[in-house]
């Protein structure tokens, strides 16, 4: 029989520190043949499945079915019933089924619909088919009081040649306000405050150094404004000292972005050195003094405003440019997903440009996992000497 669990709160904490009591059934005759998984299992479900999809590349469909009047704990069982009755006849055994959120949203995930370009089609199907079960099994008052959405992963992140956000619905278990870590978070945050606002006075007099030293040898504005992509998706204005000559073809770097990420692009050796990095090392559109400020990743400096208002990070992953996750495999955007973009990282101190991508990619999704405080104050503490050595920095 189906087994709805509903976690009900408890006065007494349990061995885990949590005041909920043991799940409450209803009666065991009250819903059809089926399982709905509490919020905490459906939620561990949707990550494998994203997981899943991400080796498989068959996207899948998570349907909300929300209705704060017919879901809330105490509902009529008969009009429970018929609502479940309802979506289990239009879902496969293969499906999952359970709360997104306890009492209110009701969540189905349809397992590997198809090929990934099918994946807002089959959306369609699944509304035209809901809805006509869900029309055949309640009233029109009831019907009226529930709310479906579908969504669709992987997201389509491309709107019009700019990056879009990612569908948060897709990601519950990354909420900021979910985190347990978000007291640390708060500190990092004012961390990110103090020193930026710090770093762009101690460094006022070289930003004006800097700036009058690229209007005297090359014409065109002295900060470079690109679009760039943030946690999650969100596009921002990134900041650097422009390096390059105006109205550079970007085409050169595109298409060796491409091939990096892609893993074709082979290693450069560096003029004068045995090593070699995965890096444009004579890119013709640089100028002179532009050289020399990548050189000393002086180029960076005006990031520190980007931090300052929230956009980024002292410590966290490059945030990319849209034509470059274009070109992102599926695991590639977890990058995005779980850290602010930062101005140094571990790929940073760790490698920099003498890594490959998807190492670089490891690295991101490694900090990101294993964040802390103390990790944070390493990377900025590493960071001077890599800037000193310039490893990778072209």
């Amino acid at each position: 029989m189906l087994k709805i669990l509903r976690y009900e709160k408890s006065s007494e904490p349990n061995s885990n520190g949590n005041r909920f009591a043991r799940p409450t059934l209803p009666p065991p005759d009250a819903l059809p043949d089926a399982e709905i998984l509490p919020e905490v299992h459906f939620m561990k479900m949707l990550c494998v499945e994203r997981k899943r999809t991400e080796r498989s590349r068959r996207p899948f469909v998570l349907m909300l079915l929300e209705s704060a009047g017919l879901l809330k704990p105490g509902a009529n069982e008969d009009t429970l019933r018929k609502v479940f009755r309802a979506l289990t006849r239009s879902t496969r055994a293969t499906d999952v089924i359970g709360w997104y959120r306890e009492g209110s949203v009701f969540g189905v995930i349809f397992t590997e619909i198809g090929p990934i370009e099918e994946g807002h089609a089959a959306a369609k199907t699944l509304l035209a088919k809901v809805t006509h079960a869900l029309s055949n099994t309640l009233r029109l008052d009831q019907i009226n009081q529930i709310r479906l959405s579908f969504h669709v992963f992987p997201e389509d992140w491309e709107s019009e040649g700019t990056g879009r956000s990612a569908d948060s619905t897709l990601y519950p278990d990354l909420k900021r306000d979910l985190d347990p870590r978000r007291a640390a978070r708060i500190v990092k945050r004012a961390t990110d405050i103090l020193g930026s606002s710090m770093a762009l006075i101690v460094f006022l007099p070289l930003l004006a150094l800097i700036a009058i030293l690229i209007k005297l040898t090359s014409k065109g504005p002295v900060l470079f404004r690109q679009d760039r992509l943030g946690q999650n998706g969100i596009p921002f204005k990134f900041l650097k000292f422009r390096s390059m000559y105006v109205n550079s073809d970007p085409k050169i770097h595109e298409d060796y972005a491409r091939r990096l990420i892609e893993g074709s692009a082979s290693a450069e050796a560096v003029k004068g050195s045995d090593t070699k990095v995965y890096k444009l090392t004579s890119d013709p559109r640089v100028s002179p003094i532009g050289r020399f400020l990548r050189r000393t990743s002086l180029d960076e400096l005006p990031q520190f405003w980007n931090v300052l208002i929230g956009e980024m990070s002292l410590v966290g992953p490059r945030p990319p440019i849209p034509y470059e996750v274009r070109a992102y495999d599926l695991w590639h955007k977890g990058r995005l997903l779980t850290a602010t973009p930062g101005i140094t990282g571990l790929w940073q101190v760790g490698g920099r440009s003498a890594v490959k991508f998807d190492d670089m990619v490891r690295m991101d999704l490694e900090y990101a996992r294993s964040w802390s405080l103390w990790l944070d104050l390493k990377i900025l503490w590493r960071t001077p000497r890599a800037v000193l050595m310039g490893n990778g920095a072209y």
